[in-house]
C-alpha cells in the first residue's frame, strides 16, 4: 500500500514525564535557539521532533568535526559518570559508548547482569533509585523495552536505550548521519528496509519521514512491523508529505531506492527459531540484483553484525556500502546524545542542510 500526500507544518511536542521541566521553543530562529534536551530521556525517536533529530545530527558533526578533524579537547564530561546497563552483549554499542565517553572527560561504568542484582536480587527501581545517587545517566541494552520504561519511572537522571526488543535509535541516528555525509542531506532520500520488521525498523519508521525521507519496507508475511507502529508511521507520511510503501516483494521496494538497508534476521533471543526464519526469508538477500532496482547513487548499510545471507560479499564490500563508516558513527552520535542531555554545550559548527 502506498501513502503519498501533501506535506504540511507540524509539531510534536511529546517531551518525557515530570521529573524534568524541558522547555521548547518554536520561533523560527536558528536551533541552538529553540531546541534543548538537557534532562531529557532517549527511549524511542518518536518522542523527538524534527528539529530535535536535527539538532542531534548537528551535534554529532559538530563533535566529530572538532575532535576528529581538529583534534580539540573538549572535555564536557568531565566529572560525569555514566552507569551502562547490558543484558545483551555487544561490540559497537558497549565500544562506541565508553570510548566517546571518555573522549569527552566522563567515566562510565560497565554494569552485566553478572555484575549487579538487576532484576533478580534488587529490582529494577530500587538499581534506578541507587544509579540515580550515583551517576548522571543511565544507558541500557535490555530484552523488554518495558524495563526501559519502568527506569525512566522511578530514575532521576536521564535514561538512554542502548537496545531493545521495541527500539533501537542509536543506531539509527548513526545511519542518518552517515547518510548525511554522503548525500549532503537526508531530505527526499528514499530509504528501503528489506528484512525483518524488527526494532531497528521501528526506529527508521518512528522517524523517517520526519526527516523528509521516503520510506520501501519488504518482510516476509508473518514478519511485518507491529501494527501500531506501522499506523503511526502512515500518520507521519501523511504529515510530513512522504511516501510509504509496505510489501513482501523485494525488488519491488527496492525501485529506485537511494539506500538499501538490512539487518539480522536472528536477533539474540531468537536462536530457537533460526530454521523457520532462513524458510521465510529465502529471497531477501540483498544482492547486486537487488541494486539493479536501486537509484544509480544507491548505498548499502547494516548495523552489524552481519551474516552472508543477510547481504552477499559483491554488495557488502563495494564501494556503495557504507557500513563500516556507518559503524563509527555510532560513537559520534551517542557522544552528541550524551553532550545534549547532559549539558547546556550548543553545536559551534555551521549547522548541515538537512
Amino acid at each position: 500500500m502506498l501513502f503519498h500526500l501533501r506535506n504540511f507544518f507540524s509539531i510534536t511536542n511529546l517531551s518525557k514525564n515530570s521529573k524534568h521541566l524541558v522547555r521548547h521553543f518554536w520561533c523560527g530562529q536558528p536551533a541552538q535557539m529553540n531546541v534543548r534536551l538537557k534532562g531529557r530521556d532517549l527511549l524511542t525517536l518518536q518522542n523527538y521532533t524534527a528539529d530535535e533529530l536535527k539538532y542531534l545530527l548537528w551535534m554529532a558533526s559538530d563533535l566529530k568535526q572538532r575532535i576528529k578533524r581538529k583534534g580539540e579537547y573538549l572535555p564536557l564530561m568531565q566529572g560525569k559518570s555514566l552507569a551502562m546497563i547490558f543484558e545483551k552483549r555487544s561490540t559497537r554499542t558497549r565500544l562506541s559508548t565508553e570510548t566517546g565517553f571518555a573522549l569527552l572527560g566522563g567515566h562510565s561504568c560497565f554494569l552485566t547482569t553478572q555484575d549487579i542484582h538487576l532484576g533478580s536480587n534488587e529490582s529494577l527501581t530500587d538499581t534506578a533509585r541507587v544509579l540515580s545517587s550515583m551517576t548522571n545517566a543511565i544507558l541500557a541494552r535490555v530484552y523488554k523495552h518495558t524495563d526501559l520504561d519502568l527506569l525512566t519511572k522511578e530514575a532521576t537522571i536521564p535514561i538512554i536505550n542502548g537496545l531493545s526488543d521495541s527500539y533501537h535509535p542509536l543506531q539509527i541516528l548513526a545511519d542518518y548521519l552517515t547518510l548525511q555525509e554522503h548525500y549532503g542531506g537526508l531530505n527526499g532520500l528514499t530509504v528501503t528496509w528489506i528484512g525483518d520488521g524488527n526494532n531497528v525498523l521501528n526506529s527508521i519508521m518512528m522517524s523517517a519521514a520526519k526527516l523528509g525521507m521516503h520510506l520501501h519496507i519488504a518482510t516476509p508475511k508473518g514478519f511485518e512491523p507491529d501494527i501500531r507502529i506501522t499506523k503511526i508511521t502512515e500518520q507521519y507520511s501523511k504529515e510530513y508529505g512522504t511516501r510509504l510503501l509496505l510489501t513482501t516483494d523485494p525488488l519491488e521496494a527496492a525501485d529506485g531506492a537511494n539506500v538499501l538497508v538490512t539487518d539480522t534476521w536472528i536477533s539474540m533471543g531468537q536462536e530457537e527459531e533460526k530454521k523457520e526464519r532462513l524458510k521465510a526469508f529465502q529471497g531477501y538477500q540483498v544482492t547486486m540484483q537487488t541494486a539493479k532496482s536501486a537509484a544509480s547513487n544507491w548505498t548499502f548499510l547494516h548495523c552489524l553484525p552481519r551474516k552472508p545471507e543477510e547481504v552477499d560479499d559483491d554488495v557488502f564490500y563495494s564501494p556503495q556500502s557504507l557500513v563500516f563508516q556507518e559503524a563509527e558513527n555510532r560513537k559520534w552520535t551517542i557522544m552528541a546524545v550524551l553532550v545534549s542531555l547532559l549539558t547546556d554545550y550548543s553545536p559551534q559548527l555551521q549547522k548541515p542542510t538537512f
